[in-house]
């Protein structure tokens, strides 16, 4: 019965959709108007993401090093794997060269780069 009356009332107050729409319209807009003006103070945010920033930086020497040390076992690794290709007298030898060496360049710069994404100079 209640629900009936309510529908009934929701219908002759918004009678077309125009109207329905326009006024979820200003609903949700006034909504977000007043989130945008009660959210406060942001600083809190600020300082916990510049606390981990300084945080992450001190890692990155060591993820440095540990991207060479993957580079080099990925040149020795695939240095004997080529080693056994030229014995066995297979086809792909050039190919997996090409790879090994495309692999052990990206580690480098990997490496290379990744000080200068958290702008750490030295």
């Amino acid at each position: 019965m209640f629900k009936e009356k309510l529908r009934k009332w929701m219908k002759g107050l918004c009678p077309s959709g125009r109207l329905k729409m326009l006024s979820l319209m200003l609903l949700a807009g006034t909504t977000a108007a007043l989130a945008q003006n009660a959210a406060g103070d942001y600083t809190a945010g600020t300082t916990a993401l510049g606390t981990v920033t300084t945080e992450i930086a001190k890692y990155v020497p060591y993820v440095v090093k540990l991207c060479y040390a993957i580079a080099g076992v990925v040149a020795i690794v695939g240095a004997i794997s080529v080693y056994i290709k030229m014995n066995n007298e297979e086809q792909d030898v050039k190919k997996s060269i090409m790879m090994i060496v495309g692999a052990c360049i990206f580690l480098v710069a990997a490496a290379q780069a990744l000080p200068l994404f958290f702008g750490i100079t030295s």
